[in-house]
């Protein structure tokens, strides 16, 4: 009986600890740079650089294969931590660049949807 509880109390640990990264994982937002047709990969990554000094909005890594197409839609800042006048800054530094045509907001939420 004891084992069997025992048992019983390590699911349950399991479950809410999983139900809890499920949780945080839904909750990760980010901006996704939108680039102009003609923009270079350098340029893409040089904005990338330039506007990664904002805090509480890193950029993300980006795609593990490093191909033009996922370059150019890769760069997105993790915007999860991130308060409305650090999201201000960002809009400011991405704006100065004239291949950035904007940002998307996204979140884990909304993936696949």
């Amino acid at each position: 009986m004891i084992v069997a509880a025992a048992a019983a109390g390590a699911i349950t640990l399991i479950g809410i600890s999983g139900c809890a990264q499920m949780t945080a994982a839904m909750d990760k937002q980010w901006m996704t740079v939108q680039f102009s047709p003609n923009t270079s990969v350098a340029t893409a990554l040089h904005v990338r650089a330039a506007c990664s000094h904002i805090q509480n909005t890193p950029p993300m890594a980006l795609p593990a294969q490093h191909s033009e197409i996922n370059t150019m839609y890769g760069v997105r800042y993790d915007t999860t931590n991130s308060s409305p006048a650090n999201l201000a800054q960002l809009q400011t530094c991405l704006q100065k660049f004239k291949s950035v045509l904007g940002v998307n907001p996204d979140s884990a939420a909304n993936e696949g949807s």
